[in-house]
């Protein structure tokens, strides 16, 4: 089983660092384990958090075309 950053998680996934780290602010349970190193508090992500991530995207994300409309709120194009 392999360990990741989360700059890793976001190529992995084909996003970017920063919508990961919007989507943790969203959703905590997609937060992986955690570890200090020094001063520096960092996420440590495995193969099952990937996973995760993936099936989070797959149901959230759409790219160049925005939330899926079922997010959207209604009367919105």
């Amino acid at each position: 089983m392999g360990t990741y950053s989360t700059q890793q998680v976001a190529r992995l996934v084909g996003i970017g660092r920063m919508t990961i780290l919007r989507w943790l602010k969203l959703q905590p349970d997609l937060e992986p384990r955690r570890i200090r190193v020094g001063q520096i508090n960092a996420r440590v992500w495995n193969d099952h958090d990937v996973v995760r991530i993936r099936k989070y995207k797959a149901a959230h994300y759409r790219k160049g075309r925005g939330r899926k409309k079922s997010q959207m709120k209604s009367g919105s194009r």
